[in-house]
């Protein structure tokens, strides 16, 4: 047996070599699927939307937050990989009694990589792991120069309004783009706002995330009416939010973004 530790102090005993993981999280989901274990994870969650072809392949195991227990222990796996933020606490504590669960907790980028890392290790997968995270960090790279771009506010839910606020990966995102997030300093992570208090804070830009609320075109217009002094924007919230294989894009959508808000 291997006996690891995750991001939560637990101590696990793992096998040497799994065969039955199920991943609670999209982003790890994405992330295993870049590592190449497309025979050992056996489900994923409703959420998981990649690679899109394992919705069809997996046994899907509920929502990140609504997870089908009884299903994932009938599953018998050998591993679970969760996280602290998108899974709910009470559920993924039942199943520390039963099965082997890796609990990850990422704020920062350097959690984001330093948790690629650790997944590579206790999959038997850690050349690729710290291949990707080489190739993340040169990607990270190209952006560097574009700091300083104003500030903003990041609002991942519409009705109530709700922002993104500090100790969030989203908050590191925006730092690590140049942006500074008005909300940074609230004691909330994911603080309620208005449109009355976005308008008295006269931010440079308002992103609207594609998730969790799947802002569209219409909701863009209507903040536009409502901030006519504020850039307001319709951003993927894959970039800002997922912490795996999809930090590879972040570069190229970076650099699109900086050229929609000239």
């Amino acid at each position: 047996m291997n006996l690891v530790v995750d991001d939560l102090g637990n101590k696990i005993a793992l096998k040497f070599r799994l065969q039955r993981i199920i991943s609670t999280v999209p982003s790890q989901t994405e992330l295993l699927s870049y590592l190449g274990l497309d025979t050992e994870v056996v489900a994923i969650t409703s959420f998981c939307a990649y690679p899109k072809n394992w919705r069809k392949s997996k046994q899907l195991i509920g929502g990140t937050k609504t997870l089908n227990v009884q299903q994932i222990l009938d599953l018998k796996p050998d591993l679970i990989i969760a996280n602290k933020e998108e899974n709910e606490k009470e559920q993924i504590t039942y199943l520390q009694k039963y099965c082997p669960v890796y609990v990850s907790d990422v704020v920062t980028i350097a959690d984001s990589l330093r948790t690629i890392i650790h997944i590579g290790k206790i999959t038997s997968t850690e050349k690729k792991s710290r291949d990707l995270v080489s190739k993340i960090e040169h990607s990270f790279g190209f952006f560097k120069k574009e700091k300083a771009k104003g500030t903003c506010a990041y609002v991942i839910w519409n009705d109530p309004l709700m922002v993104a606020g500090g100790n969030t990966f989203i908050n590191s995102m925006l730092i690590e783009a140049g942006f500074q997030n008005i909300f940074s300093k609230s004691d909330l992570r994911y603080p309620i706002t208005s449109r009355k208090e976005l308008a008295e804070l006269q931010v440079d830009y308002v992103f609207l995330s594609s998730e969790p609320y799947p802002f569209k075109s219409k909701n863009k217009t209507m903040f536009e009416e409502w901030l006519p002094m504020s850039k307001v924007e319709l951003v993927d919230g894959r970039i800002f939010s997922w912490y795996g294989s999809s930090l590879l894009l972040v570069s190229d959508y970076f650099t699109s973004l900086y050229k929609r808000l000239q």
